[in-house]
């Protein structure tokens, strides 16, 4: 069945660094656009970033704009979210998503940012 395991979040100081990343199995990774979402405290869930199964194409929130970096490696069916700069708006849950037959989603990894 379809995986999504997210991993690398933390707590982190402002102006500070993560990794994320996210393990896929159970689907064809490298044809799969792959995205990151995150949910804060009493919001909604929100697109973070996406990038297409060649990784020619990406697209970013533009809160995030940069600052965080999104990336792909096909050949270890993983996806990145290098977060640089962080703020304390962007503490959060975030969330590694693909489509499919249905939307997958992991279960999350929390981000605290503090300021």
């Amino acid at each position: 069945q379809v995986q999504l395991v997210e991993s690398g979040g933390g707590l982190v100081q402002s102006g500070g660094s993560l990794r994320l990343s996210c393990a896929a199995s159970g689907f064809s990774f490298r044809t799969s656009t792959m995205r990151w979402y995150r949910q804060a405290p009493g919001k909604e869930r929100e697109l973070v970033a996406a990038i297409t199964s060649g990784g020619g194409s990406r697209n970013y929130a533009d809160s995030v704009k940069g600052r965080f970096t999104i990336s792909r490696d096909n050949a270890k069916n993983t996806v990145y979210l290098q977060m640089n700069s962080l703020k304390p708006e962007d503490t959060a849950v975030y969330y590694c998503n693909t489509i499919t037959s249905r939307v997958y989603w992991g279960q999350g990894t929390q981000v605290t940012v503090s300021s």
